[in-house]
């Protein structure tokens, strides 16, 4: 699966995505919770004889909520699930931004 594919799937859940943050102005506020960030923290490409034989993209998607909301969670979880793509998961709670965050790590292969 594809980067790109991921995100179409993400933004099909209705909530707003991001890729690290939301671009935030006078004219353009942040959304309200339930949001969606990704980041993709590594890229540990599959290697033997000197070549890349798939391009391995890590991916953690935030879910990022004003309370803890079962329903938000669940959508991510069916459509990794519906999708076959396993997953970890880890939440926080950021009490400077009165947020919880449920991380879901990914790992995306391609063939090369």
């Amino acid at each position: 699966m594809t980067l790109q594919y991921l995100v179409a799937l993400l933004r099909s859940t209705g909530y707003p995505v991001a890729f690290t943050e939301f671009k935030v102005d006078a004219n353009n506020p942040p959304p309200n919770p339930p949001y969606i960030i990704y980041t993709t923290p590594s890229f540990p490409d599959f290697k033997a004889d000197n070549i890349n034989y798939h391009k391995v993209t890590d991916v953690n998607v935030e879910l990022y909520t004003d309370k803890k909301d079962l329903k938000a969670e669940q959508t991510i979880e069916q459509l990794l699930y519906n999708n076959k793509l396993p997953y970890s998961s880890y939440q926080l709670h950021i009490d400077s931004e009165k947020l919880y965050q449920r991380v879901f790590e990914i790992r995306l292969i391609q063939e090369g």
